[in-house]
């Protein structure tokens, strides 16, 4: 390219846009605070950038995610916690009702108490947080169970254990993000904790729903003996709840443990990001100051510089 500027001007106007980007990318850091904006303020760290803050997104989900964990442990401890209650209670009128000094109408009357702890009970198993029914597993849009006391076994005529199994397939399988590395389970279905069965589908000895049912059906016999039977099923029954409010006792201590480790990784990546990102504003603005003397400056001496034209050779 042909140029009419000799070589001094050339430098000068070259010096003259190196301090005016100069100034431009000051004063940008310093009315932004940041000293990468757009990508090519610092092409070779941009990759650095994005891989940090896509790190602090999906932090920040897990946290998200350990937060509403957080929420269904607490609420499964709270309900097996007065589910063991519960029991408790079955098993003072178990005793009562073996009393060989009671009639069948007081019998009845504890009949009447174990029915409003069945209730009660299912009322449990359905306990939901934020709409979501936390012991249905994989199925959390329904509740497991519902009362049924006049329910039977089709084939054999038997009464069943008191409820209606409304969701027959019951997994949870879903996974809790730890932040510092790998997975853990936060759930129980409503089957393990209150419907435990046998590998034939038969109920087993600590089968909570058939723990009570059967002191229920035995109170409304009147028979101490059949009542005594009941109460190794119920003690069963209850030693399953509380291995069960020891599982959720171990998650709560597990989500706390990653809870406060992703608050800690975040911090640290928000300051990584920060030193990646983040301007130095003091240093920013001195550049911006000591740039803008210098144009001035330079423009100053550019003015008084002395001019000379061919008419200055002509007489």
């Amino acid at each position: 390219m042909i140029t009419n500027l000799d070589p001094a001007s050339a430098l000068f106007l070259s010096e003259l846009g190196q301090t005016q980007q100069r100034i431009a990318e000051a004063n940008n850091q310093v009315s932004s605070g940041k000293k990468i904006s757009v990508a090519s303020d610092a092409p070779d760290q941009i990759g650095t950038l994005l891989q940090l803050r896509a790190n602090q997104q999906h932090n920040s989900q897990i946290q998200t995610n350990l937060g509403l964990a957080s929420s269904n442990a607490d609420a499964a401890d709270g309900a097996l916690a007065s589910a063991i209650s519960l029991m408790d209670n079955a098993l003072t009128l178990a005793n009562q009702g073996t009393n060989i000094t009671l009639d069948a109408t007081s019998r009845q009357n504890l009949a009447q108490q174990v029915q409003s702890l069945q209730q009660q009970m299912v009322n449990l198993s359905q306990t939901t947080v934020q709409g979501k029914f936390i012991f249905s597993g994989d199925q959390d849009g329904s509740p497991s169970y519902a009362l049924d006391l006049t329910a039977t076994d089709p084939t054999t005529g038997n009464p069943l254990n008191g409820v209606d199994q409304l969701l027959t397939a019951q997994t949870a399988t879903r996974q809790v993000e730890d932040p510092a590395g790998g997975s853990f389970s936060a759930t129980q279905t409503a089957q393990a904790i209150f419907d435990d069965r046998n590998a034939d589908g038969t109920f087993a000895s600590d089968n909570v729903f058939n723990a009570l049912n059967s002191l229920r059906l035995a109170l409304l016999t009147n028979d101490p003996t059949q009542i005594g039977n009941t109460i190794s099923s119920i003690k069963a029954a209850s030693d399953r709840l509380n291995a069960m409010e020891s599982f959720y006792g171990n998650v709560e201590d597990r989500i706390q443990t990653a809870t406060n480790y992703a608050g800690s990784y975040d911090t640290r990546l928000q300051t990584e990001i920060s030193q990646t990102q983040d301007a130095d504003v003091a240093s920013a603005a001195m550049e911006l100051t000591q740039s803008s003397t210098q144009l001035q400056a330079a423009l100053q001496m550019q003015a008084k510089m002395p001019t000379t034209t061919l008419f200055d050779f002509l007489g």
